[in-house]
């Protein structure tokens, strides 16, 4: 009899039955759970256990700490339910199925972005190095260095920096611009069809023959496909997601209707051929067309709203859903806005929100580094780096790494993006020109708005930090024990 064997039985009691444990496994120091009806478990209980030091759910795993000795536990509680073990993967899948719509999408965006977090990553802070380098104006035209009144950057004045930051650009615009190609690659891995037709329709999105994403915010000419009888828009869709994963599950699914008709023999042939084709045009005709219009109704229902007489509620609704703007990719319409608001107003009251929403996506990301220091050290090796990012401006690496990662950060900085704008807005804060997002924002206001934008800076840091932080120790007191644990 093992020293667990009374505890292993009292706990296939406290869970509801064995019959109401569908998957089973464990790490480190944790025991994992997939129940049929987590109601049925009594956690009073089940912690009084003397060797269980806490229990909490976590994306649909209700999970035990346990300590070192956790593998002992586990064999004898599966000896005494009469159970088979599952493998980590396999509780996950039987896990999400337990899960709400909104926590499998969050549990599936996951999956697919997490291969390629480590490129985002790396380019968010080769971007924000590039804003330093070529949009701060820090030296005067004689060039000694004024941070008030300098007209010069260093790009400006220095060859050498100059080439740096010129060629720091071939991996910004591989990793952002070409965005598209690693989304499709993930979502062929995550779904297990062929990871090579995913590349190659990736590269279709962002083809030199299509019109730059960029190009067509800001009203260039859009080249087309000539059929005699239809003309199809020749379109990029560099950094944009939504277009993308649209695109790689149509691959996929296409791939395995194909695989499914098409015998054997001929399968190498036909079913990547027609996979391909077919995906690619409707990437074309479908897809990306209504990721247009779509982006086109937002810049008009943006230009609207911040010259209309409600202009400060409209802040707050743009403040609050800038950043899953950003997800989707349709931001880059922004710029057109903005640039029309300058030619109209001598300046731009959208460009601050932006600014403001970079620092409140960091500021969330501070607040998960500060609830997991200690416990979960090896994460920081993506938040501080992505906290850096995104004050200097650059917020995808915090979003796709971290905040969406964990949802609640993400609504925190959204609902500190929503308060800056309205302040932003309501005190009339207007920006000369798009420069640097996040904190070196300032340097694209008159020198008599600095004190403002740092007095709304400092709330879009506080406010995200202060709700990240309570809301994580709602839900993630007891992970943060588990995880120190380890």
């Amino acid at each position: 009899m093992s020293k667990f064997t009374q505890e292993a039985t009292q706990l296939i009691d406290l869970l509801g039955g064995k019959d109401n444990v569908s998957a089973a496994t464990h790490c480190v120091t944790r025991l994992r759970f997939v129940l049929n009806d987590p109601n049925k478990a009594d956690i009073t209980k089940i912690e009084a256990l003397p060797s269980v030091k806490g229990s909490f759910t976590q994306a649909g795993q209700f999970q035990i700490i346990i300590g070192n000795e956790v593998d002992q536990f586990y064999n004898e509680f599966m000896a005494q339910a009469g159970m088979e073990g599952t493998t980590k993967e396999g509780v996950k899948t039987q896990a999400m199925q337990h899960q709400n719509p909104i926590q499998r999408l969050m549990s599936n965006l996951a999956e697919i972005f997490a291969p390629i977090i480590p490129a985002i990553v790396a380019g968010g802070m080769i971007l924000g190095f590039r804003n330093v380098l070529e949009a701060v104006p820090m030296f005067t035209d004689g060039g000694a260095f004024d941070i008030v009144n300098g007209t010069q950057t260093i790009t400006n004045i220095s060859v050498f920096w100059n080439g740096v930051n010129h060629f720091l650009w071939i991996l910004g615009e591989a990793i952002f611009h070409f965005l598209p190609v690693s989304i499709t690659w993930a979502v062929t891995r995550k779904m297990g069809t062929s990871q090579v037709l995913g590349i190659v329709l990736g590269i279709t999105l962002v083809s030199p023959q299509l019109l730059n994403a960029y190009g067509v915010a800001g009203g260039g000419e859009i080249p087309v496909w000539d059929f005699g009888f239809a003309q199809v828009n020749m379109i990029g869709y560099q950094a944009q997601v939504i277009p993308a994963m649209l695109a790689g599950f149509t691959l996929v699914y296409l791939e395995r209707f194909f695989k499914k008709i098409i015998p054997n023999v001929i399968q190498m042939i036909f079913v990547p051929l027609f996979s391909l084709l077919i995906s690619v045009l409707v990437a074309h005709l479908v897809l990306g067309p209504i990721g247009w219009t779509i982006g086109k109704w937002i810049s008009d229902a943006v230009y609207a709203g911040l010259t209309s007489s409600i202009r400060v509620v409209f802040a707050g609704i743009f403040g609050f859903f800038y950043a899953p703007l950003v997800i989707t990719g349709l931001h880059h319409m922004t710029n057109a806005i903005d640039l029309q608001l300058m030619s109209d107003f001598n300046g731009t009251l959208l460009w601050p929100m932006i600014a403001f929403s970079n620092i409140a996506q960091g500021s969330a990301v501070l607040g998960i580094w500060w609830l997991h220091r200690k416990s979960n050290p090896d994460e920081s090796q993506i938040s501080v780096p992505a906290l850096i990012s995104c004050y200097l401006g650059v917020t995808e690496p915090a979003m796709f790494g971290i905040n969406l990662k964990y949802s609640y950060p993400f609504i925190s900085a959204m609902i500190g993006s929503a308060i800056a704008a309205v302040i932003s807005v309501g005190t009339g804060l207007m920006a000369n020109s798009i420069g640097v997002g996040g904190l070196p924002g300032f340097l694209s206001f008159p020198f008599n708005k600095w004190g403002m934008f740092f007095l709304i800076a400092l709330i879009v840091i506080v406010v995200p930090f202060a709700l990240t932080v309570t809301l994580g120790k709602r839900q993630e007191a007891k992970v943060v024990v588990a995880a120190a644990a380890e």
